[in-house]
């Protein structure tokens, strides 16, 4: 027993650096030695509620810097001091191994591990909760709607397609069906839901009202919603609420890309899902009013346009079946189907109605315009003439947004903007509000900003051809890159950049026909002239696939270049060509691990699979209002989002089929602009308008992704839902 234990600890000294069996001093010194990671903890809290975690009392022998990455168990993370948030998953208490793995710049790691104990929140106090259920009639403004049944929901969390959670307790309220537990609204449409619920902490909550008489008789078509978002509080003001068709648009548009139906609102139950979630339902409010009931014209920031217009004829399309019946309801419902056509699901009420335009925003457009017509109109303003499609953009402009061009989506919803006509960045909060004020990030050597990329720690990367070099800030946009920013590595002509599962950043230099990779501190790590070879040739953008592999269109041989991790080009001497690649700008990899280029002369847009066999064809995919295309996003379904350069946006399959061409919304730029786009993890779609200097928003247009994209590259996770 001796013996053995001799040998083990031999080993371990072995293991940590002791020597090959010499004792001289000398020699030992001049060996580097592992860190010491300390992971802190135990660690507790509650769930919905972030934690922070600390790695600071890892050290290294020699000085070095070290790089962290952490483990929380259902989840990873980078950094120092990250937070991290654990959703609520049914359990009282639940326990969670911990993991933090220290690297030094050496390359040697070291690993410690403790737990974190997590509470399920417990339930508050309900918040005073009434309101009144309207709807919009041309007789006499608005009239109550009487005996409809008023639901309580939160969004689901135990994944996607899932039935809302009914918060209404039936042996309070006394009545329940179905559905759930409900009330019933009084004659005049009035509802009082206080003391008869219970919710939690960062549960989001929305109302659904189904049937009643909107003075016409009892109509079971009748379907409202209103999104009120977080779980009320008990000590706060109490929440007055007015549910009608206005409501309803704006729930229906906020929260689509987890809905599935009135009564499914759900998502997995990871924290950025939680992000995601709770961002759609706070982006309601940017649409309309909940304690009113009326469509606003600007967002309550002051700085975002609102399609009021649209609104109300989208809320008269509702009105007319909720006040009339009959023949507007069974047209509404043949047309409002759950893929738009005639073979989708039909729904039975007005609100999934709702949803379901809020899908399929191209489909039916003109019947259901006709659909809205009145005279007088139930709400105003409304639209004059039938319009292309029913999307519902959002339009922001100020905070130093000045010819914007590439765009990028961090972990918190938070829009990163670079304006190539300063030397700027803006942030912009998932509700639209400037956080980098009046006049953007500046400093750090930015001049002429223009791709944009995102670390899993929330840090922008933006690359600079003013000055050849890449700038990084961090979240709150403090230089973190020195006031020179990163420089080397044969950096010329910067025109693409991305994240890879490490942290490295990949930069497209187009006049030096290279490709330079930076560590996350900076430093260089594809030699002095950068990746060359392989095809480069004027390359243009670059995206990172699950493999860590780097994918690179190149605009003047019209070939994709596809280099290992490690600097190996794996698409042979001259790139992969083919499949209609003409002129190709922009580039994304889908869930499928395929890639999508956008070609910009052609107008079309071409995809490869893993193996860089061309899939699209000789011509690649055409139509679909593809014209001058440049950026191109993946949502999370695997869709292909496509800005073109007329200001339209093209949505394709992942078998290249066309599921939507239509506007954002905003100015229609000129075919010479390279437009960008991003999708958020609410599934909304953020576009680039660099000839109005403003940036548009496609509410709820998308299925929610996973963001940043290097979380999505790390997790092997690009392309899909959070």
């Amino acid at each position: 027993m001796r013996l053995n234990l001799a040998v083990v600890v031999c080993g371990l000294i072995v293991l940590a650096g002791c020597g090959g069996g010499s004792s001289n001093s000398s020699s030992s010194s001049s060996t580097v030695k592992p860190p010491v990671a300390n992971v802190g903890g135990p660690y507790s809290g509650t769930a919905g509620t972030a934690i922070s975690f600390s790695g600071a009392g890892s050290s290294d022998p020699q000085g070095q810097a070290l790089s962290y990455g952490w483990s929380f168990g259902d989840g990873t993370g980078t950094g120092v001091n990250p937070t991290h948030t654990y959703p609520v998953n049914g359990y009282a208490v639940s326990t969670y191994n911990i993991l933090l793995t220290v690297t030094n710049t050496s390359g040697l790691s070291a690993t410690a591990g403790t737990t974190a104990t997590i509470s399920a929140p417990q339930p508050l106090t309900d918040g005073a909760l009434t309101g009144v259920v309207t709807s919009g009639t041309n007789t006499s403004g608005t009239i109550p709607v009487a005996y409809a049944h008023v639901y309580l929901f939160a969004a689901n969390t135990t994944g996607y397609g899932q039935p809302s959670v009914s918060l209404l307790n039936a042996t309070l309220t006394g009545t329940s069906d179905a559905v759930g537990a409900y009330v019933a609204t009084a004659f005049k449409g009035t509802f009082s839901l206080t003391g008869d619920y219970s919710c939690t902490s960062g549960q989001q909550l929305y109302l659904y009202v189904l049937g009643g008489d909107a003075g016409t008789g009892q109509n079971a078509t009748v379907g409202l919603m209103g999104a009120i978002g977080s779980c009320p509080s008990s000590t706060g003001p109490g929440t007055s609420v007015t549910v009608n068709e206005v409501s309803t648009v704006a729930a229906a548009y906020a929260m689509a890309g987890f809905a599935t139906d009135a009564t499914h609102v759900s998502s997995s139950g990871t924290a950025l899902a939680q992000v995601g979630v709770a961002n759609a339902f706070a982006n309601a409010a940017n649409l309309a009013s909940l304690s009113t009931g009326t469509a606003l014209a600007a967002t309550p920031a002051g700085n975002g346009t609102v399609p009021q217009a649209e609104i109300g004829t989208l809320a008269n399309v509702l009105a007319h079946c909720i006040n009339v019946g009959g023949t507007p309801c069974s047209t509404l419902m043949q047309t409002a189907t759950s893929d738009g056509t005639s073979t989708g699901t039909i729904p039975t009420d007005t609100a999934t109605a709702a949803i379901n335009i809020a899908h399929n925003p191209g489909a039916n457009v003109a019947t259901l315009y006709g659909l809205g017509l009145s005279n007088p109109p139930y709400f105003s303003p409304t639209l004059t003439a039938v319009p292309n499609d029913f999307v519902v953009s959002l339009q922001y402009t100020g905070g130093g947004l000045n010819l914007d061009g590439d765009i990028a989506i961090d972990g918190a919803g938070n829009v990163w903007i670079a304006n190539g006509g300063a030397h700027s960045v803006s942030e912009l909060s998932s509700s639209g509000s400037f956080l980098s004020g009046a006049s953007g990030y500046t400093g750090g050597g930015l001049s002429g900003p223009g791709p944009i990329a995102i670390d899993e720690s929330g840090d922008a990367w933006i690359t600079n051809a003013g000055g050849n070099i890449v700038t990084e800030l961090s979240s709150t946009g403090v230089v973190l890159s020195g006031s020179t920013g990163y420089t080397g590595g044969s950096i010329y002509g910067l025109v693409g950049i991305a994240i890879d599962g490490s942290g490295n950043a990949w930069v497209v230099n187009s006049q030096g026909n290279s490709v330079t990779k930076l560590s996350s501190t900076g430093s260089i790590l594809s030699g002095p002239s950068g990746y060359t070879g392989g095809g480069l040739d004027f390359p243009q953008g670059v995206a990172i696939d699950a493999s860590g592999n780097a994918w690179i269109t190149n605009a003047i041989s019209n070939t994709i270049t596809k280099i290992s991790n490690s600097g190996s080009f794996l698409s042979g001497a001259n790139g992969y060509s083919g499949g209609g690649l003409y002129d190709p700008v922009g580039i994304a990899i889908d869930t499928y691990g395929n890639a999508w280029a956008t070609n910009f002369v052609a107008a079309s847009a071409s995809e490869f699979s893993n193996a860089g066999a061309a899939l699209s064809g000789s011509a690649g995919v055409t139509g679909g209002g593809l014209s001058y295309p440049g950026g191109v996003s993946i949502d999370g379904s695997g869709d292909a989002w496509i800005a073109n350069g007329n200001g339209n946006v093209t949505e394709l399959s992942s078998s290249g089929t066309v599921l939507f061409a239509g506007s954002a919304g905003g100015y229609i730029g000129s075919s010479s602009v390279q437009i960008n786009d991003a999708v958020d993890v609410s599934g909304n779609v953020w576009i680039t308008n660099p000839m109005s200097n403003g940036i548009d928003e496609m509410v709820g247009a998308a299925t929610p992704v996973v963001t940043p994209l290097a979380a999505g590259v790390k997790n092997n996770r690009l392309g899909a839902r959070p």
